[in-house]
């Protein structure tokens, strides 16, 4: 980060400081009526529409100065309410771009179930509340809010800047897949050095105090395995122990039970070296004793029974949906299931596939994927990018580490890495240990952390593409 560019953030800190309780700077007040235009859009996959939250984007870019020519919106064929929206503030060109990734469809949300309207941004008790609130809304509004004010200032980079939101991040698999879609039919638009994305954030304790600032280093493969059981099946009341349920049953009871290997990954190392100085009692001695050669066996077990920390010292695969029977008073002639694995970077995808056939040690059950897996070779964390995350982060919440971070969650991020563009998960956001209802009921952020992602985020960016 240059001097000016420093210089720049510390007086910008300073007056939002200055402002009376209640008030708003100007650039403020434009993120917030972003966030809330794009909040209040419905993008769920089953009453949303995401062609009408990237052209409502597109309307704010246009109007804060972008040629119609730097803002296209993109709608697959056959999928009119999926559309994405890609924008591009040219830079100098001395270096190749970097591109601003978030997604803008959300899971969906049934209003009799939420205690507030889902899709009204509601502004309660020092949260933010609405589906999408969290994810990934909050980053997608903090993008189009720094494209239009880096446009305003004529900020000319030494890279063109591209900001690509996405529908479908939250359906897999998705033949409307956004960032799918770009990748193969307009590769050029978004084809990049580098990626910001969802994916990292800080953590807060349940006082809200920072305990660390994650940068996603990497996430887990997904891959998910149909599971099906056929039989003749006959009258219920001559029943047989060759039940297609029963087999299904018992080969799900043995995968119930099986673990697969410990592995630290580097950044998964660094994860847990990191994170037991702020832990203390039992987890914090924990983390360090799974770091050990051999890792000590009662503090593994202890960490394999929090499944956060599971999820990120294992391959893992569970079951997630099933489906058996035609007949209340019929023997079932077919049984199915649905498992998710979420496999460690690195483990080769056919092995936990053969890992699966051993498990359920029945060859009536067949055990098909669903669709090919995505690889996900972790970023490098390059000098670039971990000086630049590190110095804005001391500014912002010092003495609070920087962490880099496993996601054993899927992003977009997947394939821009299967393509080679190393993609970061760093958002400046952040979270409740809860989770903040994301993917669940009455989704949260902090208000406080909404806008100090927006400064992060703007810091960054300049940072990693300054000014000529």
């Amino acid at each position: 980060m240059t001097i000016r560019n420093i210089a720049a953030a510390t007086a910008l800190i300073a007056l939002l400081s200055a402002l009376p309780a209640g008030a708003q700077a100007p650039e403020q007040k434009l993120l917030r009526e972003i966030y809330q235009e794009l909040v209040e859009i419905n993008t769920t996959d089953d009453s949303g529409d995401t062609t009408r939250a990237a052209e409502a984007m597109a309307a704010r870019l246009k109007a804060g100065g972008f040629a119609a020519a730097d803002v296209q919106v993109i709608v697959p064929p056959g999928g009119p309410k999926k559309g994405n929206l890609v924008a591009r503030l040219k830079g100098s060109g001395a270096k190749k771009p970097l591109l601003l990734l978030a997604h803008i469809d959300t899971v969906n949300a049934k209003r009799e179930d939420w205690q507030r309207d889902p899709f009204k941004l509601i502004e309660e008790n020092g949260y933010f509340y609405a589906r999408g609130a969290a994810d990934d809304k909050a980053m997608a509004a903090a993008l189009v809010a720094i494209m239009i004010q880096l446009k305003q200032r004529g900020y000319r980079a030494n890279r063109d800047i591209i900001l690509a939101l996405t529908t479908d991040e939250e359906i897999i698999p998705s033949k409307f897949s956004g960032i799918e879609y770009l990748i193969k039919n307009h590769r050029n638009l978004i084809d990049a050095e580098l990626a910001l994305n969802e994916g990292g954030g800080g953590l807060l304790d349940k006082s809200g105090k920072p305990l660390y600032h994650g940068i996603q280093a990497g996430e887990k493969v997904f891959q998910t395995y149909r599971l099906e059981v056929t039989n003749p099946g006959g009258h219920s009341a001559r029943p047989s122990k060759d039940n297609a349920i029963y087999h299904l049953a018992a080969g799900l009871a043995r995968l119930a039970q099986y673990d697969f290997p410990f592995k630290l990954l580097p950044v998964t190392r660094s994860y847990f070296e990191r994170a037991a100085e702020f832990e203390t009692g039992q987890l914090g001695a924990d983390m360090k004793a799974i770091l050990r050669d051999p890792p000590d066996a009662a503090a593994l077990t202890r960490i394999n029974n929090l499944p956060i920390f599971n999820a990120l010292t294992r391959t893992t695969c569970v079951a997630t949906m099933l489906d058996a029977g035609h007949a209340t008073n019929a023997l079932p002639q077919r049984a199915r299931a649905v498992v998710n694995c979420r496999i460690l970077p690195g483990e080769a995808v056919d092995e936990v596939h053969k890992t699966l056939v051993n498990v359920f040690a029945n060859d009536k059950i067949s055990i098909t994927p669903d669709g090919e897996a995505v690889l996900s070779p972790p970023p490098p964390l390059t000098p670039e990018i971990m000086r630049a995350v590190n110095e804005i982060s001391a500014q912002m919440w010092p003495g609070v580490p920087v962490i880099p971070t496993l996601s054993a969650g899927a992003t977009d991020g997947r394939f821009l890495a299967n393509i080679g563009i190393p993609t970061y998960g760093i958002t400046g956001q952040f979270k409740d240990a809860d989770g903040g209802g994301v993917h669940g009921l009455n989704e949260r952020i902090r208000v406080k952390s909404f806008y100090e992602g927006h400064q992060f985020l703007d810091r960054l960016i300049r940072a990693l593409a300054p000014s000529n």
